[in-house]
């Protein structure tokens, strides 16, 4: 490279860094973009549709959701890793999208650690073991019991695969060296709905959706799959406390920017979602939903991602789980 090549270089660098950190100091300057890569009414979509408005009143700009759905997260999730990397579009990525699937597709178009920054994680929900009540189970040890008396035998029902439905299943049957059958549906709903038929019996489901059948006896829970009791459901047991030591999934949910956004804007989303998180209201409608806030910033939000990915690819690796 000659003098004037290396002087151009020098002085579009410059420029390019004094754009980036003017934009920054002006951010947000119009609307922001928070994809959704999943169809309106899930705890995804949910999440979004609540952070949203306190994001906008905190940073002075509207905040909307654009729901993208598609293969399982990741039709949304593309398009938001080829965004510009100015701030404007964010995603809310989950477990699935930014952990189990980068093992689960192996021509996936996007890498989880290449193409995104994680800003924030801001919740988590459980989901429970959940069975019909034709069904000889009321503990973990039954289902257990259960599995190995009948293996490939006992079906359960998941909202698809990949879902956290699947893998609270997969993780299972992984520390439990058992082997039941997968019966995948398209969505919770359908899912859910084969549980109280007592056509698929179990279901490791969010609490949102089977919490009114419990109420009222038409499915019975047996535990919860995060580490430690829930504080929304504190009377059921963990299913690690129930004799499968080591068990722990959670649904996480947490705020990406493509790689490239300016490090001021990341470091401004992360401080205003801890905030949001911590809004009593916020924790209020989280908790209707079973969830719980569980902020984390970026710099300690980028290893947990990277913890997931490399659990996950250990499970998948381990359990030959398909996605179709």
């Amino acid at each position: 490279m000659n003098v004037i090549a290396r002087t151009l270089y020098a002085t579009a660098a410059l420029l390019l860094s004094s754009t980036f950190a003017v934009a920054s100091e002006t951010y947000p300057a119009r609307t922001v973009r928070i994809v959704v890569p999943f169809a309106p009414g899930g705890f995804v979509d949910f999440t979004a549709r609540l952070v949203a408005p306190p994001y906008a009143q905190a940073m002075g700009q509207q905040f909307v959701v654009d729901n993208r759905p598609g293969a399982g997260g990741i039709v949304g999730a593309e398009m938001a890793a080829r965004s510009a990397p100015d701030g404007y579009t964010l995603i809310i990525g989950s477990a699935g999208t930014h952990s189990v699937n980068q093992s689960l597709y192996p021509k996936l178009p996007y890498n989880v650690l290449r193409d995104f920054i994680p800003v924030a994680r801001l919740t988590d929900a459980p989901s429970i073991l959940t069975v019909h009540p034709s069904l000889p189970v009321k503990s973990v040890k039954d289902l257990i019991t259960l599995a190995r008396k009948q293996p490939g035998q006992v079906n359960y029902a998941s909202a698809g695969a990949g879902t956290s439905t699947h893998l609270a299943a997969v993780l299972f049957e992984s520390i439990a060296q058992v082997k039941m059958s997968h019966i995948a549906f398209k969505g919770g709903g359908p899912a859910v709905v084969s549980v109280l038929s007592g056509e698929t019996p179990v279901t490791f489901a969010t609490a949102a959706s089977v919490a009114p059948h419990i109420s009222s006896g038409r499915l019975r829970a047996v535990a919860v799959t995060s580490g430690k009791r829930s504080a929304v459901l504190p009377e059921l047991p963990t299913i690690a406390e129930s004799g499968l030591k080591g068990y722990e999934m959670l649904n996480w949910l947490g705020l990406f920017a493509p790689t490239g956004t300016p490090k001021a804007i990341v470091d401004r989303l992360s401080r205003e979602s801890l905030k949001v998180v911590a809004q009593p209201e916020v924790v209020k409608r989280f908790n209707s939903q079973g969830a719980e806030p569980s902020p984390l910033a970026s710099e300690e939000f980028s290893p947990f991602v990277k913890s997931e990915i490399a659990k996950w690819a250990k499970i998948v690796a381990e359990t030959g789980m398909k996605a179709d």
